[in-house]
Protein backbone atom coordinates (compact mmCIF):
# COMPACT_ATOMS: atom_id res chain seq x y z
CA UNK A 1 0.00 0.00 0.00
CA UNK A 2 1.59 3.27 -1.25
CA UNK A 3 2.73 5.65 2.11
CA UNK A 4 0.32 8.18 3.45
CA UNK A 5 2.19 11.08 2.25
CA UNK A 6 3.17 10.25 -1.25
CA UNK A 7 -0.59 9.25 -2.15
CA UNK A 8 -1.63 12.95 -0.68
CA UNK A 9 1.31 14.30 -2.77
CA UNK A 10 -0.21 12.41 -5.64
CA UNK A 11 -3.37 14.52 -4.90
CA UNK A 12 -5.56 11.95 -2.75
CA UNK A 13 -8.21 13.34 -0.53
CA UNK A 14 -7.38 11.35 2.32
CA UNK A 15 -10.43 10.66 5.09
CA UNK A 16 -7.60 11.24 7.97
CA UNK A 17 -4.29 13.41 6.82
CA UNK A 18 -1.09 12.31 7.48
CA UNK A 19 0.70 13.99 9.90
CA UNK A 20 4.36 15.49 10.78
CA UNK A 21 6.01 18.17 11.98
CA UNK A 22 8.65 20.90 10.55
CA UNK A 23 11.47 20.51 13.55
CA UNK A 24 9.97 17.39 14.95
CA UNK A 25 13.85 16.43 15.34
CA UNK A 26 14.26 19.16 18.09
CA UNK A 27 15.28 20.75 21.47
CA UNK A 28 12.23 20.10 22.60
CA UNK A 29 12.87 16.30 23.31
CA UNK A 30 14.92 14.97 26.18
CA UNK A 31 16.28 12.43 24.08
CA UNK A 32 17.60 14.79 21.55
CA UNK A 33 18.72 16.95 23.76
CA UNK A 34 21.10 13.70 25.31
CA UNK A 35 22.42 13.19 21.82
CA UNK A 36 23.53 16.69 20.93
CA UNK A 37 25.66 16.61 23.82
CA UNK A 38 26.85 12.79 23.30
CA UNK A 39 27.96 14.79 19.47
CA UNK A 40 29.68 17.80 21.24
CA UNK A 41 27.77 20.23 18.85
CA UNK A 42 25.38 20.96 16.29
CA UNK A 43 27.71 20.77 13.28
CA UNK A 44 29.24 17.89 14.76
CA UNK A 45 26.05 16.02 14.95
CA UNK A 46 24.65 17.26 11.61
CA UNK A 47 27.68 15.32 10.19
CA UNK A 48 27.81 12.18 11.96
CA UNK A 49 25.33 10.11 10.08
CA UNK A 50 25.13 7.60 12.81
CA UNK A 51 23.74 10.14 15.50
CA UNK A 52 21.72 12.17 12.83
CA UNK A 53 19.71 9.34 11.90
CA UNK A 54 19.13 8.72 15.75
CA UNK A 55 17.88 12.34 16.06
CA UNK A 56 15.09 12.29 13.01
CA UNK A 57 13.79 8.47 14.19
CA UNK A 58 13.44 9.76 18.13
CA UNK A 59 10.11 11.69 17.19
CA UNK A 60 8.81 8.83 15.27
CA UNK A 61 9.96 5.81 18.07
CA UNK A 62 7.61 8.78 20.15
CA UNK A 63 4.59 9.48 18.26
CA UNK A 64 4.55 7.06 15.03
CA UNK A 65 4.36 10.63 12.57
CA UNK A 66 3.96 9.33 8.58
CA UNK A 67 7.14 10.98 8.29
CA UNK A 68 10.45 11.66 9.23
CA UNK A 69 12.56 14.32 7.92
CA UNK A 70 16.20 14.33 7.08
CA UNK A 71 18.27 16.06 10.07
CA UNK A 72 20.64 18.42 8.60
CA UNK A 73 20.34 22.45 8.85
CA UNK A 74 20.56 24.39 5.14
CA UNK A 75 23.77 26.44 5.86
CA UNK A 76 25.40 23.05 5.13
CA UNK A 77 24.83 23.43 1.85
CA UNK A 78 26.57 27.08 1.40
CA UNK A 79 29.45 25.64 3.63
CA UNK A 80 30.10 22.87 1.05
CA UNK A 81 29.96 25.83 -1.65
CA UNK A 82 33.27 27.21 0.27
CA UNK A 83 32.42 29.80 3.31
CA UNK A 84 33.02 29.01 6.80
CA UNK A 85 30.22 27.97 8.69
CA UNK A 86 29.94 28.15 12.77
CA UNK A 87 27.62 28.18 15.57
CA UNK A 88 27.35 30.79 18.57
CA UNK A 89 26.07 28.99 21.32
CA UNK A 90 22.46 30.21 22.41
CA UNK A 91 23.09 33.04 19.43
CA UNK A 92 22.34 30.56 16.33
CA UNK A 93 24.66 30.48 12.46
CA UNK A 94 27.28 32.37 11.83
CA UNK A 95 28.93 32.40 8.34
CA UNK A 96 32.27 33.61 5.93
CA UNK A 97 30.10 36.69 4.07
CA UNK A 98 29.47 36.70 0.34
CA UNK A 99 28.85 39.93 -1.12
CA UNK A 100 31.11 40.72 -3.77
CA UNK A 101 31.81 39.12 -7.76
CA UNK A 102 35.11 38.05 -6.65
CA UNK A 103 33.65 36.06 -3.76
CA UNK A 104 30.61 34.88 -5.46
CA UNK A 105 33.02 33.53 -8.62
CA UNK A 106 35.52 31.65 -6.03
CA UNK A 107 32.31 29.87 -4.66
CA UNK A 108 32.96 25.89 -5.34
CA UNK A 109 31.18 24.76 -8.19
CA UNK A 110 28.16 22.78 -7.77
CA UNK A 111 29.45 19.56 -8.57
CA UNK A 112 32.73 19.94 -5.79
CA UNK A 113 29.56 19.74 -2.81
CA UNK A 114 29.52 16.22 -2.44
CA UNK A 115 32.79 15.79 -0.74
CA UNK A 116 31.73 17.83 2.22
CA UNK A 117 27.71 16.16 2.15
CA UNK A 118 28.43 12.79 1.83
CA UNK A 119 27.63 12.22 5.72
CA UNK A 120 24.25 13.74 5.00
CA UNK A 121 23.81 11.08 2.13
CA UNK A 122 24.85 8.29 4.52
CA UNK A 123 22.55 9.72 7.39
CA UNK A 124 19.70 9.08 4.60
CA UNK A 125 20.83 5.97 3.59
CA UNK A 126 21.00 4.69 7.46
CA UNK A 127 17.33 5.56 8.02
CA UNK A 128 15.73 3.95 4.68
CA UNK A 129 17.13 0.61 5.85
CA UNK A 130 16.22 1.88 10.07
CA UNK A 131 12.45 3.81 9.56
CA UNK A 132 9.38 1.94 9.49
CA UNK A 133 8.20 0.80 6.09
CA UNK A 134 5.04 3.24 6.41
CA UNK A 135 7.06 6.24 6.84
CA UNK A 136 7.71 8.57 4.35
CA UNK A 137 11.38 9.88 4.62
CA UNK A 138 11.89 13.48 3.86
CA UNK A 139 14.79 14.83 2.18
CA UNK A 140 15.10 19.32 1.96
CA UNK A 141 16.97 22.19 1.24
CA UNK A 142 16.81 25.69 1.48
CA UNK A 143 15.25 27.49 -0.69
CA UNK A 144 17.77 29.95 -2.86
CA UNK A 145 16.96 33.22 -1.60
CA UNK A 146 17.38 32.28 1.99
CA UNK A 147 20.34 30.73 1.71
CA UNK A 148 21.55 33.84 0.25
CA UNK A 149 20.17 35.99 2.91
CA UNK A 150 22.34 34.06 5.45
CA UNK A 151 25.39 34.22 3.25
CA UNK A 152 25.30 37.79 2.54
CA UNK A 153 24.95 39.09 6.15
CA UNK A 154 26.71 35.98 7.74
CA UNK A 155 23.55 35.33 9.91
CA UNK A 156 20.33 35.03 10.45
CA UNK A 157 18.44 38.49 10.97
CA UNK A 158 14.57 40.29 11.13
CA UNK A 159 14.60 41.85 8.42
CA UNK A 160 16.92 40.63 5.68
CA UNK A 161 18.61 43.93 5.59
CA UNK A 162 21.93 43.05 3.82
CA UNK A 163 20.60 40.90 1.21
CA UNK A 164 17.98 43.31 0.26
CA UNK A 165 20.40 45.77 0.09
CA UNK A 166 23.04 43.98 -1.86
CA UNK A 167 19.99 43.42 -4.44
CA UNK A 168 19.31 46.91 -5.16
CA UNK A 169 23.17 48.21 -5.10
CA UNK A 170 24.28 45.12 -7.15
CA UNK A 171 21.67 43.09 -8.83
CA UNK A 172 24.26 41.73 -10.78
CA UNK A 173 26.33 40.05 -8.23
CA UNK A 174 22.82 39.23 -6.01
CA UNK A 175 21.48 37.38 -9.38
CA UNK A 176 25.31 35.62 -9.68
CA UNK A 177 25.15 34.49 -5.67
CA UNK A 178 21.41 32.97 -5.99
CA UNK A 179 22.40 31.29 -9.60
CA UNK A 180 25.17 29.40 -7.94
CA UNK A 181 22.75 28.24 -4.80
CA UNK A 182 19.95 27.33 -7.51
CA UNK A 183 22.85 25.05 -9.25
CA UNK A 184 24.00 23.63 -5.71
CA UNK A 185 20.65 22.97 -4.52
CA UNK A 186 19.40 20.81 -7.89
CA UNK A 187 22.85 18.76 -7.19
CA UNK A 188 22.21 18.59 -3.88
CA UNK A 189 18.84 17.46 -3.61
CA UNK A 190 19.24 14.91 -6.91
CA UNK A 191 21.86 13.70 -4.51
CA UNK A 192 19.63 12.80 -1.27
CA UNK A 193 16.58 11.15 -3.47
CA UNK A 194 19.13 8.76 -5.01
CA UNK A 195 20.51 8.27 -1.48
CA UNK A 196 16.69 7.40 -0.93
CA UNK A 197 14.93 10.55 0.20
CA UNK A 198 10.90 9.82 -1.47
CA UNK A 199 10.14 13.57 -0.96
CA UNK A 200 12.30 16.58 -0.86
CA UNK A 201 11.21 20.14 0.65
CA UNK A 202 12.46 23.24 -0.04
CA UNK A 203 11.99 25.57 2.77
CA UNK A 204 12.02 29.59 2.19
CA UNK A 205 12.31 30.87 5.19
CA UNK A 206 12.37 34.72 4.52
CA UNK A 207 9.88 34.76 0.84
CA UNK A 208 7.78 36.83 2.63
CA UNK A 209 10.22 39.84 2.36
CA UNK A 210 10.23 39.64 -1.35
CA UNK A 211 8.00 41.81 -2.61
CA UNK A 212 6.25 42.03 -6.52
CA UNK A 213 8.42 41.64 -9.00
CA UNK A 214 11.40 40.55 -6.45
CA UNK A 215 9.30 37.53 -5.43
CA UNK A 216 8.69 36.58 -9.17
CA UNK A 217 12.66 36.82 -10.14
CA UNK A 218 14.15 35.42 -6.51
CA UNK A 219 11.10 32.70 -5.24
CA UNK A 220 8.94 31.65 -7.58
CA UNK A 221 11.56 31.45 -10.55
CA UNK A 222 14.68 29.23 -8.60
CA UNK A 223 12.02 27.17 -6.93
CA UNK A 224 10.91 26.76 -10.77
CA UNK A 225 14.14 25.79 -11.85
CA UNK A 226 15.08 23.24 -8.93
CA UNK A 227 12.14 21.77 -10.06
CA UNK A 228 12.04 21.83 -13.17
CA UNK A 229 15.01 19.73 -13.06
CA UNK A 230 14.58 17.29 -10.42
CA UNK A 231 11.55 16.65 -12.17
CA UNK A 232 13.52 15.46 -15.28
CA UNK A 233 16.15 13.56 -13.28
CA UNK A 234 13.47 12.19 -10.65
CA UNK A 235 10.21 12.30 -12.34
CA UNK A 236 8.45 10.57 -9.10
CA UNK A 237 9.48 11.82 -6.88
CA UNK A 238 7.17 14.88 -5.19
CA UNK A 239 8.62 18.19 -4.06
CA UNK A 240 7.06 20.30 -1.41
CA UNK A 241 7.72 24.31 -1.44
CA UNK A 242 7.51 26.31 1.67
CA UNK A 243 7.78 30.08 0.52
CA UNK A 244 7.09 30.89 4.37
CA UNK A 245 4.89 34.07 5.04
CA UNK A 246 4.41 34.73 0.83
CA UNK A 247 0.38 35.45 1.87
CA UNK A 248 -1.62 36.40 -1.78
CA UNK A 249 1.79 34.99 -3.53
CA UNK A 250 0.71 31.04 -1.97
CA UNK A 251 -2.08 31.63 -4.59
CA UNK A 252 -0.80 29.57 -8.09
CA UNK A 253 2.48 28.80 -6.51
CA UNK A 254 2.23 25.17 -7.13
CA UNK A 255 1.33 26.25 -11.05
CA UNK A 256 4.14 28.14 -11.20
CA UNK A 257 6.93 26.20 -9.91
CA UNK A 258 5.51 22.96 -10.76
CA UNK A 259 5.98 22.04 -6.57
CA UNK A 260 3.17 19.22 -5.88
CA UNK A 261 2.51 20.67 -2.56
CA UNK A 262 2.48 24.06 -0.82
CA UNK A 263 3.40 24.29 2.77
CA UNK A 264 1.98 27.43 4.35
CA UNK A 265 2.19 29.19 7.81
CA UNK A 266 -0.08 30.35 10.49
CA UNK A 267 -0.04 33.68 9.08
CA UNK A 268 -3.09 33.11 6.81
CA UNK A 269 -5.70 30.88 7.90
CA UNK A 270 -7.04 27.84 7.32
CA UNK A 271 -10.22 28.26 5.87
CA UNK A 272 -8.87 31.16 3.35
CA UNK A 273 -5.66 28.66 2.03
CA UNK A 274 -8.82 26.03 1.50
CA UNK A 275 -10.40 28.17 -0.60
CA UNK A 276 -7.37 29.98 -2.58
CA UNK A 277 -4.41 27.35 -2.40
CA UNK A 278 -6.10 23.93 -2.23
CA UNK A 279 -7.45 24.07 -5.54
CA UNK A 280 -4.27 23.82 -6.86
CA UNK A 281 -3.26 20.59 -5.38
CA UNK A 282 -1.58 19.52 -2.23
CA UNK A 283 -1.99 21.67 0.97
CA UNK A 284 0.74 21.14 3.79
CA UNK A 285 -0.04 22.74 7.37
CA UNK A 286 -0.83 25.16 8.78
CA UNK A 287 -1.22 25.04 13.01
CA UNK A 288 0.28 27.75 15.12
CA UNK A 289 3.56 26.30 16.79
CA UNK A 290 2.00 27.63 19.59
CA UNK A 291 -0.04 25.56 20.43
CA UNK A 292 2.37 23.01 21.11
CA UNK A 293 3.48 25.01 24.44
CA UNK A 294 0.24 26.48 25.03
CA UNK A 295 -1.77 22.87 25.05
CA UNK A 296 -5.16 22.18 26.54
CA UNK A 297 -8.42 22.58 24.94
CA UNK A 298 -7.32 25.26 22.81
CA UNK A 299 -4.61 23.00 20.97
CA UNK A 300 -7.55 20.65 20.17
CA UNK A 301 -10.15 23.07 18.74
CA UNK A 302 -7.52 24.47 16.64
CA UNK A 303 -6.21 21.40 15.53
CA UNK A 304 -9.49 20.10 14.23
CA UNK A 305 -10.33 23.56 12.59
CA UNK A 306 -7.35 22.86 10.79
CA UNK A 307 -8.53 19.35 10.01
CA UNK A 308 -11.98 20.32 8.81
CA UNK A 309 -11.14 23.10 6.52
CA UNK A 310 -9.13 20.79 4.29
CA UNK A 311 -11.27 18.21 4.39
CA UNK A 312 -12.30 18.52 1.08
CA UNK A 313 -8.80 17.99 -0.91
CA UNK A 314 -5.41 16.44 -0.25
CA UNK A 315 -3.96 17.92 2.99
CA UNK A 316 -0.51 16.81 4.89
CA UNK A 317 -1.18 17.86 8.79
CA UNK A 318 1.71 20.38 9.73
CA UNK A 319 2.27 23.08 11.62
CA UNK A 320 2.65 26.68 10.27
CA UNK A 321 6.35 26.83 11.26
CA UNK A 322 8.42 24.60 13.07
CA UNK A 323 8.47 23.65 16.35
CA UNK A 324 9.89 25.38 19.09
CA UNK A 325 11.99 24.07 22.12
CA UNK A 326 9.58 25.38 25.14
CA UNK A 327 7.38 22.49 23.43
CA UNK A 328 5.36 20.37 26.01
CA UNK A 329 5.85 16.87 24.46
CA UNK A 330 2.52 15.71 25.91
CA UNK A 331 0.94 18.14 23.85
CA UNK A 332 2.71 16.77 20.32
CA UNK A 333 0.80 13.84 21.22
CA UNK A 334 -2.14 15.06 21.90
CA UNK A 335 -2.03 17.05 18.03
CA UNK A 336 -1.54 13.61 16.80
CA UNK A 337 -4.18 11.91 18.31
CA UNK A 338 -6.12 14.76 17.58
CA UNK A 339 -5.87 14.78 13.60
CA UNK A 340 -6.17 10.73 14.16
CA UNK A 341 -9.14 11.04 15.91
CA UNK A 342 -8.25 9.63 19.26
Amino acid sequence: MTKLILRALAGETLPTPPVWMMRQAGRYLPEYRATRAQAGDFLSLCYNPELAAEVTLQPIRRYGFDAAILFADILLLPQALGPKLWFETGEGPRMETTTTPEQVAALRTSGAIHDTLSPIYETIRILRRELPEETTLIGFAGAPWTVATYMIAGRGSKDQGAAHALKAADRATFAALIDRITEATVEYLSAQIEAGAEVVKLFDSWAGSLKGADFTDFAVEPTRRIIAVLKVRHPETPVIAFPREAGAGYIGFAKATGADCVAIDNSVSPEWAAENVQPGGCVQGNLAPGHMVTGGQDLIDATRRVVDAFRGGPHIFNLGHGITPDADPANVQLMVDTVRGA
